[in-house]
C-alpha cells in the first residue's frame, strides 16, 4: 500500500455557524478591479481587461499575530472581498481578506518584465477571516468595505464599485480555468493601499460579510 512520506497538512477556513471548514484549493487574484485604486497605479481602468494572478493555498493565514516578512522594505495593504467557491462552480460563502504585497519587489519586477511571484506568493501574503455562507450574505454586491491600521481607516469603499463584478469575475476565470470546490478568488482592492510597519494593528471589515484584524511584529 503506497503511503505519504511526510503529512501535509491541508490549510482550511470555519464558516459561520457552522460546524463544516472550507477546504483550500487554489487561490486566484484580481488585479486592479476598482476604477479609484487602478488610477493610483498608473492604470487606465476604462481601457483594461481584467487579469488575475495566484497566490498559493498555503499562503492563506488565520493568525493574528504576524511577522513582518523577509525581504522587503516596503509590504502594502490591500483588503478584498474574498468569494469561495463550493460545489457544482457556485458560491459558497464570502470573507474578508487582505493581499499583502511587497511593493518594493513588485516595482522591480513590473521594470525588469518579470514575474510578480515573489511580491505576492510568501509564506502568510493572505490573511483572511472565517466565511460566511452565501445564503447569509444578500448584499455582497453592495457592501462597505474598509480597512484601518492603527485605529485610522485607509481604503474605503463599497463592493458596487468593482469595475468587474463577482459574477463577471467568475465567468472571466471559467473561460480560463476550471473552478473547482475549494477555490477563493481575491476580487480587488479599492484605492489607499499602503506601507505597514512592524507593531502596526490592521483592522478590516466587509458590511454583512464579516472582520479581520490582525498585528504585525
Amino acid at each position: 500500500m503506497s503511503e505519504l512520506l511526510f503529512p501535509l497538512p491541508a490549510p482550511v477556513l470555519p464558516i459561520i455557524g457552522s460546524t463544516q471548514m472550507f477546504p483550500i484549493g487554489r487561490i486566484f487574484c484580481v488585479g486592479r478591479n476598482y476604477a479609484a485604486h487602478a488610477r493610483e497605479m498608473g492604470a487606465d481602468p476604462t481601457r483594461e481587461a481584467p487579469f488575475f494572478f495566484m497566490k498559493p493555498a498555503s499562503a492563506a493565514t488565520l493568525e493574528r499575530a504576524l511577522p513582518y516578512p523577509s525581504g522587503t522594505a516596503s509590504l502594502h495593504h490591500e483588503v478584498e472581498l474574498v468569494v469561495a467557491i463550493g460545489a457544482k462552480g457556485a458560491i459558497a460563502g464570502y470573507g474578508v481578506g487582505v493581499d499583502l504585497t511587497k511593493r518594493d519587489r513588485q516595482d522591480e519586477a513590473k521594470k525588469a518584465g518579470r514575474p510578480w511571484e515573489e511580491s505576492k506568493s510568501f509564506p502568510r501574503s493572505a490573511p483572511v477571516s472565517a466565511l460566511r455562507a452565501a445564503k447569509d450574505v444578500p448584499n455582497a454586491g453592495d457592501a462597505r468595505i474598509v480597512l484601518s491600521v492603527n485605529g485610522a481607516v485607509r481604503q474605503e469603499s463599497r463592493t458596487s464599485h468593482l469595475i468587474w463584478s463577482v459574477g463577471e469575475v467568475i465567468e472571466r476565470l471559467t473561460a480560463m480555468h476550471e473552478l473547482t470546490a475549494g477555490d477563493l478568488i481575491f476580487t480587488g482592492t479599492p484605492e489607499g493601499v499602503g506601507p505597514l510597519e512592524r507593531g502596526d494593528a490592521v483592522g478590516a471589515e466587509i458590511e454583512g460579510v464579516g472582520e479581520l484584524a490582525f498585528s504585525l511584529s
